[in-house]
């Protein structure tokens, strides 16, 4: 079905008005100051009622491109969502929002059911939330066939095709509303989607090419890494150690798997819940809505969970186990920092986990194997990589992702691994590609280059190329590493539906000996310093009197705390401290309604602590418009304080004077020292308890890992040197660093 245009008596003015009125309502009602990504070139193409298929990570706004669009719409917006819970997240963040939004499901009782069917009828609803198979029943059918629909809205729009990893034949049947209502408008959306379930979905839906919108699939505020499985249980205890009192999630393979690590964990006093199909639904959802509601911080889970999920705050993703394709991996990885927040990302690697998947997969018909196999293939080949993680992942999804480094997985951190010459293995690799006619997947390759006398080498008459048996150094387990790195250092590329390998333009100058392979035999991954994400300095202090006081308003109201506000608006607030209208309106995530509904609440907070803990702050003075974070400095005490100490007094002597703790005053000497001014590093040596051998491997650890954060530094002197001293330290350590440059 082709797009369709506004008629033309709207012109070019109207359609302004309505471009102009969405970026109104994404400050006023969202609280956001501007679009990111593709969002405003899909909203103005919805507008003009064209069909859109659009490809967004998680967390990367997909949302706002039919809810802004709903709000300008005369008529109705219908968001067809596959789970129940995500729609009840949608619709209490976009009513707190003061927008008027319902869903139609089971978890409604008759009169509240009964109610949202009289709203939208009365047309007090602009978008509807309902479910694939509610929407295809005859009273649905009927009621939106009374009034005005403007737009169809599908959610995770890669459950539409039989190439998805997630295909749900409920979805197939949405094709038929494009004929019922044929002049609304239709989005699809998606975070995870070839180009083969890209053409699926827009067959299906009988969407226009033009409409096509992909976004990076690259989410650089997530931390990945990849370690053999050796004792999973202390690794993940271990992993979870950087987390205290933070969101997370621990996905598992069997349910049974789920139930022994989360008794394990709960014994160990951690704040925790299972989550698996074999529970009571009940239990289920009271164990979801505790999570999503901070009452719970960790959930351990078989893949059934997550994709009802709207939590912006979940701080860490571990895969206990291997998942089952590269699809299903980065759609649970980007779970994580939905707010924008550094997160990580830890999977536990085993070749024993990757025999259970294979076994599942041998029990599907020929079709399904073929592209399951085909998935964890790719999934394998992002394990193995010697490359930033990021390349296999992100190339997967058809995006060419081309840096070399991205400081945020364990492969780029690690710096260059050691590698040999591998191009005598690739080139026997490459030539029985060819020999066999390059149709065949790695499997076939390796048994002609392993001397098989399988059926299948013998029917084709293999066992008289050249190449037959010319790999007997290597074993099977090193060759498919090996292939997998072939197909990521683009010398092969492999069929999407039946797994064929074939030679690219770079294989032929290997073969001809005018190019070297490096590369490993074999997996090695050493530990790596785990890395930080640069943040916005806040006083930690105020944010957690923000976060309870954010928890006791959700509870009253009985939605997720993340509806008040997100983690990171709280950390502006702790940064900055707004406490008039016209800064607090800067704060990512305040539009009008949270304004006038939580503002004064807030303030009050920002207003107490900042009297308690005698902060000074400038008068009148806000953040800056033209930037997205606030950057204004309003904490006078940090100046006083350094240059108080800069004249010669001492650290007791401000304490004294003050009124402070030692971290206190160290914390201002720091913030003042980041904002470029100087400082004196006399005094500062005696203020530490350590010996001077212990200062000398404290400064050792610095060079090593750097200034900026103490916890790799803690952890690298084996725990031996409290944070007290880290600080006077690092503090030390950094005049003396600014002096040498």
């Amino acid at each position: 079905m082709q797009g369709k245009s506004l008629p033309r008596a709207t012109g070019i003015e109207k359609h302004n008005d309505m471009i102009n009125r969405a970026r109104s309502l994404l400050k006023s009602v969202f609280g956001y100051d501007r679009f990111i990504s593709l969002q405003e070139e899909i909203i103005e193409n919805v507008l003009r009622k064209n069909d859109a298929l659009v490809i967004m990570p998680t967390g990367g706004g997909k949302s706002l491109c039919y809810q802004i669009p709903a709000l300008i719409f005369p008529g109705l917006t219908v968001v067809v969502s596959p789970l129940i819970s995500l729609m009840k997240d949608q619709v209490d963040q976009l009513t707190t929002a003061g927008v008027a939004a319902a869903l139609l499901n089971s978890s409604l009782s008759p009169e509240e059911y009964d109610h949202n069917v009289e709203s939208v009828k009365r047309g007090r609803v602009k978008l509807l939330y309902l479910a694939p198979e509610t929407l295809l029943k005859a009273n649905i059918i009927r009621l939106l066939s009374s009034v005005n629909v403007d737009c169809f809205a599908i959610d995770e729009a890669h459950c539409i095709s039989s190439w998805g990893h997630d295909f749900r034949p409920e979805y197939r049947q949405l094709s038929d509303l494009r004929n019922r209502f044929p002049e609304a408008v239709c989005i699809a959306l998606t975070a995870t989607a070839t180009s083969r379930v890209r053409e699926d979905i827009k067959t299906s839906l009988g969407m226009d090419t033009s409409g096509e919108f992909i976004a990076s699939f690259n989410r650089e505020n997530l931390y990945i890494r990849v370690i053999p499985k050796k004792d999973p249980v202390n690794q993940t205890v271990d992993f979870m150690k950087n987390f205290l009192n933070q969101s997370g999630i621990i996905y598992c393979f069997t349910r049974r798997q789920v139930d022994d690590l989360y008794a394990y964990l709960h014994r160990l006093g951690y704040s925790v819940k299972p989550y698996h199909a074999g529970l009571a639904e009940t239990e289920r959802h009271r164990n979801q809505e505790m999570f999503i509601r901070d009452d719970v911080q960790i959930i351990v889970a078989t893949i059934a969970f997550g994709m009802g999920i709207d939590k912006e705050n979940i701080r860490f993703i571990l895969h206990y186990d291997l998942p089952q394709n590269i699809e299903s991996y980065y759609q649970e990885i980007g779970r994580a920092g939905r707010d924008g927040l550094r997160s990580d990302c830890l999977l536990l690697f085993s070749y024993g986990d990757l025999q259970k998947i294979k076994y599942l997969i041998n029990k599907k018909d020929d079709h399904e194997k073929r592209v399951a196999s085909i998935h964890l293939n790719a999934l394998l080949g992002f394990a193995e990589t010697d490359d930033c993680r990021r390349i296999p992942l992100i190339n997967y999804f058809g995006e060419n992702y081309t840096r070399e480094h991205c400081k945020m997985c364990d492969n780029c951190l690690a710096g260059k691994k050691a590698v040999q010459d591998i191009t005598v293995a690739s080139q026997k690799f490459l030539s029985c590609v060819k020999r066999t006619g390059e149709i065949f997947g790695a499997n076939h390759i390796i048994d002609v280059l392993r001397g098989s006398k399988s059926q299948k080498v013998i029917k084709f008459g293999h066992q008289r190329l050249s190449t037959y048996s010319i790999g007997m150094e290597h074993s099977r387990r090193q060759w498919v590493q090996l292939s997998r790195q072939f197909i990521s250092k683009g010398l092969l590329s492999q069929d999407a539906e039946f797994g064929g390998l074939k030679l690219t333009e770079k294989a032929w100058a290997v073969l001809k000996g005018n190019q070297t392979v490096k590369g490993r035999i074999e997996e090695d991954h050493p530990p790596v310093p785990r890395p930080e994400l640069e943040e916005l300095n806040h006083d930690h202090g105020l944010f957690e009197a923000l976060r309870k006081k954010r928890k006791e308003l959700a509870d009253a109201a009985g939605v997720p705390p993340y509806v008040i506000f997100s983690d990171k608006a709280l950390v502006q607030m702790a940064a900055h401290y707004p406490q008039d209208q016209t800064s607090f309106m800067l704060i990512h995530g305040v539009g009008n309604v949270k304004l006038e509904k939580y503002g004064h609440i807030f303030m009050e907070v920002i207003r107490r602590y900042c009297r308690e803990n005698e902060i000074v702050l400038l008068q009148g003075e806000v953040p800056d418009k033209k930037v997205s974070i606030p950057t204004a400095q309003t904490n006078l005490r940090h100046i006083v304080i350094g240059e108080a100490f800069n004249s010669g007094r001492s650290v007791p002597d401000i304490m004294q004077e003050y009124k402070i703790k030692l971290d206190t005053v160290l914390n201002h000497l720091y913030r003042y020292l980041h904002e470029n001014h100087s400082l004196k590093p006399e005094g500062l040596l005696s203020l530490s308890s350590l010996t001077e051998d212990e200062q000398k491997d404290a400064f050792n650890a610095f060079d090593r890992l750097g200034p900026e954060y103490l916890g790799p530094v803690f952890r690298e002197l084996n725990r031996r040197v409290c944070y007290e001293d880290l600080r006077i330290l690092r503090l030390y350590y950094l005049i003396r660093m600014n002096r040498n440059t």
